[in-house]
């Protein structure tokens, strides 16, 4: 990836628009995704124990609306 310093661009504004595009190319991320390698089933079950989490989450998160909503009345 290469940024080019603008006329009258300090280092410290050149050294930020890098790691702005750095992080939105999503290098660094892909750098640490690919740090260890992880099996096929392993990211099968990792993705659905997330799903599940989610799911949790959100079962938890509506059960408070409707405790909040019952109170008012």
């Amino acid at each position: 990836m290469i940024v080019e310093r603008r006329d009258n661009e300090s280092h410290e504004r050149l050294l930020d628009r890098f790691r702005l595009l750095v992080q939105r190319a999503g290098i660094l991320r892909e750098a640490k995704r690919r740090r260890h390698f992880i099996s096929k089933p392993q990211l099968r079950r990792m993705a659905r124990a997330k799903a599940q989490r989610k799911v949790r989450r959100n079962a938890e998160k509506a059960l408070r609306q409707n405790e909040g909503v019952r109170r008012r009345r």
